[in-house]
C-alpha cells in the first residue's frame, strides 16, 4: 500500500466521522447511562463510568534486526486504528539482544472521541468474532483500577488487513481506559457495550 492510498483511507474515515454520530456513542448516552445509574444507584449521571481512551500497543521484536518491520507494523496499526501510529523506542540498551537505547521496537496509537467509539464498535462486532475458536474474552484483564487490557494474537482478525499482504502474523495489546472506580463497574460498562466476556453468567 502506498502512502497516498493510505492517506485516502484516512480522509474517507474522516468524512465518515463527520457524517454520523458513532453507534456506540449513542448507545452509551441513551441506554448504558440510565442502566448503570439504576444498577449502581449513582446520584448523578456524571458518576456513571465511561471510556476515556483506547491505547493500542504493538511490540515488534524483529525490529531490532530489521527496521522495516517496525515501519510495516506501524502502517498496519494505523490502518486498524484509523489514526497514524507512532513508533515506540527502547528505554535502555541491552547488549545481549543487540538493543540500543532509543531504538524503534514497536508502535502505539491512542484513540479518543469519535475514533475511539468507531474502533470499539469494529472490535466488538467485526474483529473479535473472527478469532479462531472464539469463546469470549477473558475477565482477568482488569487492573484493579477499572481499566481493561485485551491481548490480540493475530492482526488479521481486522478486516482492514489483507492476509495476502501480511509477511508475519503478530499481535497487540488493547487497553480500554475508563473512569470506573472498580473492576466490577468497569466490567458492567464494557458488558453493556457488548464486550463478549467468556463467563456470561457473572
Amino acid at each position: 500500500m502506498t502512502l497516498e492510498s493510505f492517506k485516502d483511507i484516512l480522509r474517507n474515515q474522516e468524512n465518515l466521522f463527520k457524517m454520523a454520530t458513532p453507534r456506540l456513542k449513542e448507545k452509551y448516552r441513551e441506554e448504558i447511562v440510565p442502566s448503570l445509574k439504576e444498577k449502581f444507584q449513582y446520584k448523578s449521571v456524571m458518576q456513571v463510568p465511561k471510556i476515556t481512551k483506547i491505547s493500542i500497543n504493538r511490540g515488534i521484536g524483529a525490529g531490532v534486526a530489521d527496521k522495516k518491520q517496525v515501519d510495516v507494523g506501524a502502517t498496519e496499526l494505523s490502518m486498524i486504528a484509523g489514526q497514524k501510529a507512532v513508533p515506540t523506542l527502547s528505554k535502555k540498551a541491552i547488549s545481549n539482544f543487540k538493543l540500543r537505547e532509543d531504538m524503534p521496537i514497536g508502535a502505539r496509537v491512542t484513540l479518543r472521541g469519535e475514533r475511539m467509539y468507531e474502533f470499539l464498535d469494529r472490535l466488538i462486532s467485526v474483529a473479535l468474532p473472527r478469532v479462531r475458536d472464539f469463546r469470549g474474552v477473558s475477565e482477568k484483564g482488569f487492573d484493579g483500577r477499572g481499566n481493561y487490557t485485551l491481548g490480540i494474537k493475530e492482526q488479521i482478525i481486522f478486516p482492514e488487513i489483507s492476509i495476502d499482504k501480511v509477511n508475519k502474523i503478530t499481535g497487540m495489546n488493547i487497553t480500554l481506559v475508563t473512569t470506573a472506580n472498580s473492576d466490577e463497574e468497569s466490567y458492567e460498562l464494557l458488558k453493556a457495550y457488548g464486550m463478549p466476556f467468556a463467563n456470561k453468567n457473572k
